[in-house]
């Protein structure tokens, strides 16, 4: 089946905000084996929509919007939707009360009038009522094609989408659909394209293809059968090719994130972490407390900024810091063992170097990182250029990623 997104918000043209629910559904529709051919966002103008939705409904089975279904004067989706496909609007009492509810619990005051319109959804639709926000979605067949209304925000259109959505569209699609993430850090996407060139390209049920993120990438493999059991047989040795083709840049299948890795292997291995962190400003220590039950690995970590902080804090030898720099492998070891030392880890993991925009005072290279790992039985250091015209986001995020890669390889005894 072919799906179309259509966005609804003058603020996205505008770019006052960002586009994430096109990525929340995009990526929710392919793991769904639905195929997404367009993406088109429109102004909060009911002709324009109106096009939009009729060039939609030639050349799609399903079409989702996000946007629109708030209470204000601009929140015109559903009418302009219901106008096209030449639905009526009617009141759902049930909806409405819920609305009620949720403004009398949640922000503990009445519900203004303008919010009634809510409650209005298009005769004989599907109802997806709306636990986390006031504006409830639905779906209906119309002209042989589904149309589903999600809200705009992105954590209500996440949650609507996976817990409404979602069943719906399921019933729509016959026998079962399975997928497999395999994730990769230190390969990039064309060179995994390469090495996965024949079975990418040939074929067709299960099937491979890759995926480029930040400072990683992704293949994702999928397979459609009667039962779940039977596409979860026939995508097992496709992903066992994959894992022994790509060998140890694959840190995980189905797993979140190089740090949620990382976490769990500590866990299992009854090991604790602290970091030291110069150019990555905490980002590392960030990523990691983002993770539920981070205290039971994580002890804490220095932000050492300045090199006072690296000597006062970190008990880094001034003379280090005159004869080598900051940014440099003794400073970096010495930062490791330092923050191992005060917060009482078995490991400490140390990130000094140039993010950017320019070089430091001794010359280096912006990109230039050097990332240490202290443990009991020693230190190892490992120096990086993560530069090549990247900003300073990219440098940062790039050291942090390295970081947790190589905690990875030395907790599973892998090459570094």
């Amino acid at each position: 089946m072919i799906a179309e997104l259509i966005a609804v918000g003058t603020e996205l043209l505008l770019g006052n905000i960002a586009n994430t629910d096109a990525q929340i559904l995009s990526q929710g529709l392919s793991a769904l084996g639905i195929t997404v051919h367009h993406h088109t966002v429109v102004g909060d103008n009911p002709q324009r929509l109106r096009e939009a939705l009729e060039t939609a409904a030639k050349r799609s089975d399903i079409i989702l919007t996000t946007g629109g279904l708030g209470p204000t004067y601009d929140d015109l989706t559903k009418q302009t939707i219901c106008e096209t496909f030449g639905r009526d609007l009617e009141l759902h009492e049930d909806i409405l009360e819920e609305i009620r509810t949720w403004f009398q619990t949640k922000m503990g005051k009445p519900m203004p009038a303008n919010n009634v319109q809510q409650a209005m959804l298009p005769v004989g639709c599907t109802v997806f009522d709306n636990p986390v926000g006031t504006a409830p979605g639905c779906a209906f067949l119309e002209r042989g094609v589904h149309v589903l209304m999600l809200p705009g925000p992105p954590f209500e259109c996440r949650y609507m989408f996976e817990n409404r959505a979602v069943p719906y569209l399921k019933a729509l699609t016959k026998g079962a659909i399975v997928s497999h993430e395999i994730k990769i850090f230190g390969m990039g996407e064309s060179a995994v394209e390469e090495a996965l060139h024949e079975p990418m390209t040939t074929l067709a049920n299960p099937t491979l293809a890759p995926y480029a993120k930040l400072n990683e990438c992704m293949v994702r493999a999928t397979a459609r059968a009667d039962t779940a059991e039977e596409a979860e047989a026939m995508l097992r040795p496709l992903v066992d090719r994959v894992l022994k083709t790509l060998g140890d840049v694959v840190y995980g299948v189905d797993v979140g994130s190089l740090e949620e890795v990382v976490s769990r292997l500590l866990l299992e291995r009854s090991l604790t972490l602290s970091a030291a962190e110069s150019c990555t400003g905490g980002l590392i220590a960030k990523r990691l407390t983002d993770l539920p039950g981070a205290s039971r690995v994580f002890r804490g970590g220095v932000v050492s900024y300045t090199n006072s902080v690296k000597a006062g804090v970190l008990g880094v030898p001034e003379a280090l810091l005159e004869e080598y720099g900051a940014v440099s492998e003794p400073v970096a070891r010495a930062m490791a063992e330092g923050c191992r030392k005060i917060c009482g880890s078995d490991l400490a993991v140390s990130v000094t170097g140039v993010a950017g925009p320019d070089r430091d005072d001794r010359g280096s290279e912006v990109g230039t990182i050097y990332i240490a790992l202290a443990a009991p039985e020693g230190t190892i250091c490992k120096k990086l250029s993560c530069g090549r015209g990247r900003g300073r986001d990219r440098v940062r995020s790039a050291a942090a990623q390295n970081a947790f890669d190589m905690l990875r390889r030395s907790l599973l005894g892998l090459p570094l």
